[in-house]
């Protein structure tokens, strides 16, 4: 735990040491408070709740979580210190967690600074705070997710354009296969079975992600984006040893 932890501290601090931290932060935050006012209908809707807020962050973080992401491995490969890095006395996996929360703590960060728009729907109404905390968690776990898949990406690459690009697909496709569109066209016009496209939709952040906007904690939902993390950081792990081998 000492070591995740000393590297989990140098990755956070690398972040707040150069202007990217700020700037993503700053158009996370100009994004957020557009699209929930401006094109969320928050005035229109009338109703003391946070939907335009939460509805637009699986988009949102489809471009800014993979741009957080896309250096975590791709600038240690391309700098030389990846081969530094695994020859001091830690293993892959204690850096890649370590990598992994300082880049997720930051998005909380990030996260946690949009509280102004919590404090004006509670200034002009009485919303279900409960449900607006649940959204919170699920939008964190979202990001989690797409950080984990970008982590993965850039474990695969140097280029962190290329590592950009891999994760943007990745985590569209995760968004698409739960798209209502998608799957009334995989229904209505390739004539899957009901049962085939709820077995596809179930793969989607968008299935799981409407729970937690309703304030519902399903353990199942949870479950979900944990093993998407799980899954892509131990990916992870076998692309890193795979570089360390050769």
């Amino acid at each position: 735990m000492n070591n995740i932890k000393t590297i989990a501290k140098r990755e956070l601090l690398a972040y707040f040491a150069s202007p990217v931290a700020y700037v993503v932060i700053v158009i996370f935050l100009l994004l957020t408070g557009f699209f929930t006012f401006m094109l969320g209908g928050f005035f229109e809707r009338g109703e003391a709740t946070l939907t335009s807020f939460f509805i637009w962050h699986p988009w949102l973080y489809l471009f800014l979580v993979p741009a957080v992401g896309m250096r975590l491995w791709s600038e240690e490969r391309r700098s030389g210190t990846m081969e530094l890095l695994l020859t001091m006395p830690i293993t892959p996996w204690q850096a890649i967690v370590g990598k992994f929360l300082a880049s997720w703590i930051f998005l909380a960060i990030a996260l946690i600074l949009t509280f102004p728009i919590g404090l004006t729907v509670n200034y002009l109404g009485s919303p279900d705070n409960g449900v607006i905390f649940g959204s919170y968690v699920g939008s964190w776990l979202l990001a989690g997710s797409y950080l984990a898949i970008s982590c993965m990406t850039s474990a695969m690459t140097r280029n962190q354009v290329i590592s950009f690009i891999i994760s943007v697909v990745l985590c569209f496709l995760l968004i698409l296969v739960g798209f209502p569109p998608v799957t009334n066209f995989l229904y209505q016009v390739l004539n899957f079975k009901p049962w085939l496209v709820e077995i596809i939709a179930a793969f989607s952040v968008m299935t799981h992600f409407d729970g937690f906007q309703k304030g519902i904690l399903d353990s199942r939902d949870l479950i979900f984006f944990l093993s998407v993390m799980v899954f892509s950081l131990f990916t992870t792990g076998v692309i890193i040893r795979g570089h360390r081998a050769g």
